[in-house]
């Protein structure tokens, strides 16, 4: 049957099935501040070539990260994806189910979830890690749920350091699980604050590293301080290539480590997907959200795989999961593994030391430039600098130089105050073209 759009009588006739009178009455429990006063700034009705039309031109107003000179991280990064890593994962093998309920028809899949988690311990150093998760903000928020319920306490810091979406993210789901979240002002060196705020009633501390203002900071002074309290380190890393170069969170005294997957693999795909890296330490096994592959043998002694622990809600009742909101993010979490496995653990050291070289390389360009300061002197890729002048104002100016030039802190939290600071990242996929192409068209624009 065609589509037939409902006609007045079809919805009167609806509303009365379920004994309200109106439409909007199915909204009453949406906050007004939330609905919008009328209907979108859009035509009413378009045939659907014209609708094609009028959204390419809309669409070709963006600028892509490949058509130049591009310095944006702050939580997404731009890496060279190997065309292997595209065929591979279109394997019938592998891309299966997206959630293999049935174990003798996903052994596929399976196999690349268990070498997945093999790979996120590995990486983040603890010898837990689950099946991935949705992203790595909902991983950090499912993080702190965790420590509330392991420790049975009702607070938890957020490290003035820590990604704005992140802490935003966490922040609603810990109000609606009762959660008492105490985020601490933006800092680029956070640490003596996050230790000052740590109290007997804290269930767990939420640092990032390199936090959001590129900074690397050894964590293990707060891993210490936290215990000593009896509250539990959850440390978050948004760009993972940096775990090939720098200490990983389990040998800095994590008790949860999430992470952001999406540089391994995974291309910036205008936002998403992406994927969650989840792990932490075997006592707290039983209280991972998500769900766990292990390894087995069948009936004739051959190996497989299954899931040896399935605590979220699409496998259990509900109120007795661990998490309501997770997913396993599978076509992501694929792509990541082939690329690592692709990589190897020399690779990934390799490939970090040369995003390492690009970015210090941009820095001292940078830091040439009279009016620049740079704010991050401990960095991986990523690092921050103060302006003359509000960042998001440069960044548009360097825009009609066909130059993106990174990312406006205040797009990440306005109500910080600082205006003046742009986030830069170079990563391998930056030339030497590139950097002279920021170095030029910035010192015009500030001199200017």
């Amino acid at each position: 049957m065609r589509y037939q759009p409902l006609m007045p009588a079809d919805r009167a006739q609806m509303l009365a099935v379920i004994g309200v009178d109106h439409v909007d009455d199915l909204f009453v429990d949406v906050p007004p501040v939330a609905r919008l006063a009328g209907p979108v700034d859009l035509p009413a009705h378009a045939s659907e070539l014209a609708v094609e039309r009028a959204l390419g031109r809309m669409a070709g107003r963006n600028r892509v990260a490949g058509s130049g000179p591009f310095f944006c991280g702050a939580g997404a990064y731009r890496h060279h994806v190997p065309a292997s890593v595209d065929h591979l994962i279109q394997r019938s093998e592998f891309l299966t189910s997206y959630t293999p309920y049935q174990p003798e028809i996903a052994q596929g899949t399976l196999q690349v979830l268990f070498e997945f988690q093999t790979q996120v311990a590995a990486l983040l150093g603890l010898p837990v890690a689950n099946a991935s998760m949705y992203d790595g903000s909902t991983a950090c928020a499912e993080a702190v749920l965790m420590a509330a319920r392991v420790t049975r306490r009702r607070k938890t810091v957020l490290s003035g350091g820590l990604h704005p979406h992140y802490g935003a993210t966490t922040h609603t789901l810990a109000h609606s699980a009762g959660i008492e979240v105490h985020r601490l002002a933006a800092a680029v060196d956070a640490e003596a604050a996050v230790i000052a705020a740590i109290d007997a009633d804290t269930a767990c501390v939420v640092v990032q590293t390199p936090n959001v203002f590129g900074s690397v900071t050894d964590v293990t002074a707060i891993a210490e301080a936290a215990h000593a309290a009896g509250a539990l380190l959850v440390v978050v890393t948004t760009e993972a290539v940096s775990l090939g170069l720098l200490k990983s969170p389990g040998e800095m005294g994590a008790d949860i480590a999430v992470a952001e997957g999406q540089s391994i693999g995974n291309g910036l795909n205008f936002g998403g997907p992406y994927v969650g890296l989840f792990a932490c330490t075997e006592k707290l096994l039983r209280q991972a959200p998500g769900r766990l592959c292990g390894e087995t043998v069948d009936a004739e002694g051959r190996r497989g795989f299954v899931l040896t622990l399935s605590t979220r809600e699409q496998h259990i009742r509900r109120d007795k999961a661990t998490s309501n909101i997770c997913t396993n993010s599978g076509l992501c979490a694929l792509a990541f593994s082939i690329h690592m496995s692709l990589l190897g653990g020399a690779g990934l050291a390799t490939l970090a030391r040369l995003n390492h070289a690009r970015a210090r390389r941009t820095r001292d360009a940078l830091a040439a430039i009279p009016g620049v300061e740079i704010l991050t002197p401990r960095f991986f890729n990523e690092f921050a600098v103060r302006l003359p002048r509000p960042a998001a104002e440069v960044v548009e100016a360097l825009a009609r130089w066909d130059v993106l030039a990174g990312v406006p802190f205040s797009r990440l939290d306005p109500a910080a105050g600082l205006d003046d600071l742009l986030l830069v990242c170079a990563t391998e996929t930056t030339t030497a073209e590139d950097i002279e192409a920021l170095t030029e068209a910035l010192s015009a624009e500030i001199a200017a």
